[in-house]
């Protein structure tokens, strides 16, 4: 079913409000004005947050929502819009939602017919992704891998074909063991490393897999992980070890035409398709 939603005129709003990821500056005039008007802000630590409300002296009440608790409070919140009530969730730093709790809360008050509103604001992955030098047209944000390795090879290895730019979120203790992980299952691809953004000793650091992990720095605080995406996917390379007419045939079996199946086998061999159709014809296959 097909649903509109417009807050205006209405009482009972879920606001989702982005909070900076270090640097006060970034907090928006609209987030400010938001947290003051609403009837409570939901977080994830109330004395993380109370040092960001003080800051703006922002007198809201505050209570916590957390991983731990988020169920329970779930069900708090949607009694308060029941009462239409205006609410508003911010996670430490950055989007509620992303590597943070805020799903669970959006999806059951969309459920429940109330409204809505994410605030633009600070995001650590886009940040760093956009200042990396890689691809930012397409990515995929994965944020925080497993931290047992055996499940995080898992992962990897999932992402092992996906051509768009990767995005994760890692911490300091786990940041070499995820790197070889990285180089092992993805290979030796270019790589940034975004620390500590919009603080005091933010840095990006630069180079292949290979590269980062002979270096001998000592990494500490927030960290983004960008890697770029696969260049060719493991079929791609498998395609590749066949022959001519075998990889021809081999899209003529997924069901292209003669003319298609001719123009992906130029593509996949970076040779015009006129080349493909000549030596598919002295073979006497066209």
């Amino acid at each position: 079913m097909i649903s509109q939603q417009s807050y205006s005129n209405q009482k009972a709003i879920l606001f989702l409000v982005p909070t900076p990821i270090g640097n006060l500056e970034d907090m928006t005039y609209r987030a400010v004005r938001i947290l003051r008007e609403v009837d409570a802000i939901f977080c994830e630590d109330t004395r993380v947050t109370k040092v960001l409300l003080s800051h703006f002296t922002i007198l809201t009440p505050c209570y916590s929502y957390h991983s731990f608790n988020e169920e329970s409070r779930s069900k708090e919140l949607l009694e308060w819009l029941h009462l239409g009530k205006k609410i508003a969730l911010v996670s430490d730093a950055g989007l509620p939602g992303i590597s943070d709790p805020g799903y669970l809360i959006t999806s059951l008050a969309i459920q429940e017919g109330y409204s809505v509103i994410s605030l633009p604001g600070a995001n650590a992955a886009l940040t760093a992704l956009i200042a990396s030098g890689l691809p930012s047209d397409q990515f995929c944000f994965i944020g925080f891998l497993a931290s047992k390795a055996s499940q995080r090879k898992k992962q990897l290895q999932m992402l092992q074909d996906v051509d768009k730019t990767l995005l994760f979120y890692e911490a300091p203790h786990r940041l070499r063991g995820f790197l070889e992980d990285a180089y092992e299952l993805l290979g030796d691809r270019k790589t940034v490393v975004a620390r500590e953004l919009t603080k005091k000793h933010e840095e990006y650091i630069r180079g292949t897999l290979s590269e980062l992990l002979s270096g001998e720095w000592l990494i500490k605080g927030e960290i983004v992980v960008i890697i770029e995406g696969a260049k060719e996917t493991k079929q791609h390379q498998e395609l590749l070890t066949l022959s001519l007419l075998e990889h021809f045939q081999y899209y003529q079996a997924k069901g292209l035409d003669e003319k298609e199946a001719m123009k992906k086998v130029a593509t996949d061999r970076k040779q015009s398709k006129s080349e493909i159709y000549h030596e598919l014809k002295v073979k006497g296959k066209v």
